[in-house]
């Protein structure tokens, strides 16, 4: 799936990866009415159902994008379901993991880092009562639920996540020489009139063959321009060879970053179930 919003000519502003503030987020997305029209809905079909009207995914048949995004909120709210939240936090827990995925696919570029830190003062802001900074909504046992669930749907998938929703970015390389012209960009309309053209430059060459000026030879690099193609051609293969190493630097460093926190939560699980388990041995 390739995705390419660029015009032939123009360059894109392309935004960089960007720390982002956390708010409190009830209401936000789901408003009062739409969560308890969900909370008591008859069926998941119908709760899917209401989440495709009121985010515009009804074509989530013919367009994957929509039908990704709609699998996304949609066990969100099953979740939220399957462990009794309230109205106030299904709407608080539904707008967390729809701003986690805003900031992930606002940018091609690797922000894991950024997203997951939003994700966890979105989190804390619906945790710890300090109004009007954050309100006291999800018990420590829910937030460690919901932490779990989050680390283990979307973050793991987060490279997939990232590739459906996030254009391709492709680098167009150009080099101009001094002392000689630019090559003009191709238009629509060149492309349209090209056998006219021909046709026309057909109809001005001489009738015969005898007539027409014989044509230069190419003339051969001279010492200095084969020295200059070299060195460009050297420079540019070492830039590259730095661009990939860094990128896949990068990925690993991300991909290490990601395992050791999901690690880290696994293993506070594994200890509270440990000290239980002692306890009621002691008993």
């Amino acid at each position: 799936m390739e995705k390419e919003s660029t015009m032939p000519g123009v360059v894109p502003k392309i935004p960089q990866p960007r720390e982002h503030k956390a708010q409190v987020a009830i209401w936000a997305d789901l408003d009062a009415f739409q969560a308890e029209a969900i909370i008591n809905a008859g069926s998941l079909e119908e709760v899917r159902s209401l989440l495709a009207d009121q985010f515009k995914l009804s074509d989530d048949e013919s367009n994957s994008s929509s039908a990704v995004l709609l699998d996304l909120y949609y066990y969100t709210i099953q979740f939220a379901l399957d462990h009794g939240f309230n109205k106030e936090q299904l709407s608080a827990f539904f707008s967390i993991v729809k701003k986690t995925h805003e900031v992930c696919s606002e940018t091609p570029f690797g922000n894991l880092e950024q997203t997951y830190n939003y994700f966890k003062e979105l989190v804390l802001c619906h945790a710890v009562k300090r109004p009007p900074w954050s309100i006291n909504l999800f018990s420590p046992d829910q937030v460690h639920q919901i932490t779990d669930y989050v680390l283990n749907t979307y973050f793991r998938h987060y490279k997939l996540y990232k590739y459906v929703f996030t254009p391709m970015v492709r680098l167009d390389l150009s080099i101009s020489y001094a002392g000689m012209p630019e090559t003009p960009v191709p238009s629509e309309a060149g492309d349209e009139n090209v056998d006219q053209q021909m046709e026309e430059q057909k109809d001005e060459q001489p009738a015969t063959q005898d007539e027409q000026p014989m044509e230069e030879p190419p003339q051969e690099e001279t010492p200095a321009q084969k020295e200059l193609r070299k060195l460009i051609t050297s420079q540019l293969n070492e830039e590259i060879s730095r661009l990939r190493l860094s990128l896949d630097e990068q990925i690993q460093l991300n991909d290490e970053v990601l395992q050791k926190k999901l690690a880290s939560v696994d293993g506070v699980g594994g200890t509270k179930s440990g000290r239980g388990s002692s306890k009621g041995k002691k008993k």
